[in-house]
């Protein structure tokens, strides 16, 4: 056989290779319609298989592998770590990882990472990640919300367990019993938690100014913050006003909220996401 009888033949060889990977890719087009149903009928193992279907039949299909990450991802139960539980959380982790090698500082695996994190209750990973959230994306309120939240149950841990030492329990109130041992224990322990909790909370109520959520975790931060400043009797005082006022932000802004709600179900108005 010459050449000329040998190049046609090479020509329909990749014409069917082209063909064939480009089925392939209609292929998993249709297996990501597929997921994308079963996920938005709650039937998140189904659109798991139909994921790793569309990834199978085009590797670089990276809509896929983000896809499937976000169906582990739901199936991660907050607060549990079992090994179930982690295997579903660590499978979700890798994808989002391995998106993060391949594009840095995307901000929705920076985002899913720290919700996986908090939800296995890995707190210092969490807040890294919402850290490097608002490097992407300063405006992010809930990032910022989320440190403070991260912060204040340990500030509050660590609260509780000081005061318990001296036999006091925790009453938010700046606890004016406690000794000079656990004030000095509670400053060296809390101080740059608080600080840092509430800088974050202020800029989560100043992005979201109904922010609710914000309101409270700082009026509970505030309350912290009274402990911190044991020994000064105004500026505990100071801190519980504050602490109190944040209380009917926080109401407020749950009233406004509501109202919108109504306002928006009473036009029609619906919210898909």
């Amino acid at each position: 056989m010459n050449l000329y009888t040998r190049v046609p033949a090479a020509a329909v060889l990749l014409l069917s290779i082209g063909l064939l990977t480009g089925c392939n890719q209609l292929k998993a087009r249709d297996q990501i319609n597929r997921g994308v149903q079963a996920f938005k009928n709650a039937q998140y193992e189904q659109a798991i298989d139909h994921f790793q279907e569309a990834i199978r039949l085009d590797p670089k299909l990276d809509q896929a592998k983000l896809y499937l990450g976000t169906a582990y991802s739901y199936q991660v139960v907050p607060n549990s770590t079992d090994d179930a539980n982690m295997k579903m959380a660590n499978n979700a982790i890798a994808i989002f990882k391995d998106d993060l090698q391949a594009h840095p500082g995307n901000v929705d695996s920076l985002r899913q990472l720290a919700s996986i994190y908090r939800n296995i209750k890995q707190q210092t990973l969490a807040k890294q990640y919402e850290m490097q959230v608002i490097a992407a994306d300063p405006k992010d309120a809930e990032a910022h919300y989320t440190i403070g939240a991260v912060n204040f149950v340990e500030a509050y841990n660590n609260t509780v367990k000081i005061l318990g030492e001296d036999g006091i329990k925790y009453n938010g109130d700046g606890d004016p019993k406690m000794s000079k041992n656990a004030c000095a224990k509670i400053k060296a322990a809390n101080t740059g938690l608080v600080t840092e909790a509430i800088d974050h909370l202020n800029q989560a109520i100043q992005l979201r100014t109904d922010y609710e959520d914000a309101m409270s975790y700082q009026n509970l931060m505030y309350r912290q913050k009274a402990d911190v400043d044991c020994g000064d009797a105004v500026v505990v005082k100071a801190d519980l006003a504050k602490a109190d006022d944040l209380v009917k932000q926080a109401m407020g802004a749950r009233a406004n909220n509501e109202k919108k709600k109504e306002e928006k179900a009473a036009h029609g108005v619906s919210l898909d996401k």
